[in-house]
């Protein structure tokens, strides 16, 4: 662990100057046009943030309205109103946040708007999420997540229980740094099981309100393929029936629902294989962790769908 990863983030202000508050956070954040009132209650804020370079929590509080534009940013933020009003505009849509529900901070940024709030914030370093998504085969230019997503009430679950473990620790100034760490790695998993990510690599013909079932299969085999996951869970999923699923994917690919997973797991391995170490990566653990026991069938199968062997893919790594 290098100095870096285990420096302790520590802060608290708090004022109740209007201006003062809103040139903090808009420093805080590198936002822009950014703008503040009074409302009919007396102003008061208090901001603070405890954590470390992988991940952050933090609180504020504005008893006033407060408006402006967050630009780009490469960290993914998730954050949630306990009381107040408080509405996220992208070019697309206009989000209203709902008290105690989590939303992803878009990532190209966005304009906002809030009034008399309390938020709290879950700030994770895109460092960090990368080596968590990597685990699960996902490349680092590959990894987007879709604000636009609204989680299920099971991701929900799964977010608030590990918030407030991680809550509990990181508040705790005798936690030791390697616990602090793996507190940051919780919140990536949690984050990751949150907001599935986003495929770049879609069909443009899911893209259309007809297949919107079929894209719910698919973004759950891309988010999931590190898992025991079957057909009758992706039809659960995109709430078809086995043999709609099977027709289904046999018109758009051509392929059946196992053989789209599996065509998914071989690309897990080539990442997986062109980001190792020649001398020290072995292709069977590789192939094995992606479930993929009998090495003559996998070496096979990797070859008919990347015109090469294994060995071949890990040599240029």
């Amino acid at each position: 662990m290098t100095d870096s990863q285990s420096t302790r983030v520590q802060e608290e202000t708090q004022s109740t100057d209007l201006e003062v508050a809103r040139d903090f956070l808009a420093e805080a954040y590198a936002g822009q046009q950014w703008s503040a009132d009074q409302t009919r209650q007396p102003f008061s804020f208090r901001y603070t943030a405890v954590g470390d370079q992988a991940m952050t929590l933090r609180t504020i509080r504005f008893d006033g309205h407060l408006d402006g534009v967050m630009t780009p940013s490469k960290d993914f933020v998730v954050q949630w109103t306990n009381k107040g009003r408080g509405t996220i505009t992208t070019d697309s849509a206009t989000i209203e946040m709902e008290h105690g529900r989590p939303q992803l901070w878009p990532q190209q940024g966005a304009a906002f708007s809030y009034d008399d709030y309390d938020q709290r914030i879950v700030q994770i370093n895109r460092t960090a999420l990368e080596t968590v998504a990597g685990e699960r085969g996902i490349a680092a230019a590959n990894l987007q997540l879709d604000h636009t997503i609204r989680p299920d009430d099971r991701a929900l679950q799964v977010w608030r229980s590990s918030v407030q473990l991680i809550s509990h620790t990181v508040m705790d100034r005798h936690a030791s740094p390697l616990l602090q760490a793996e507190m940051g790695r919780l919140g990536a998993l949690a984050l990751l099981e949150l907001y599935p990510v986003a495929s770049a690599a879609l069909p443009d013909e899911l893209l259309l309100p007809k297949n919107s079932h079929i894209r719910l299969a698919v973004e759950y085999i891309h988010e999931h393929a590190h898992l025991p996951i079957t057909t009758d869970d992706v039809a659960q999923v995109a709430n078809l029936s086995l043999r709609a699923l099977q027709h289904a994917f046999r018109r758009l690919f051509a392929v059946s629902p196992n053989a789209y997973i599996r065509r998914v797991r071989l690309d897990r391995v080539r990442d997986a294989l062109l980001a190792g170490d020649p001398t020290s990566t072995s292709i069977g653990d590789v192939a094995k962790h992606w479930g993929f026991a009998h090495a003559g069938r996998f070496s096979a199968a990797y070859a008919d769908q990347h015109g090469e062997y294994p060995r071949d893919t890990l040599r240029r790594a």
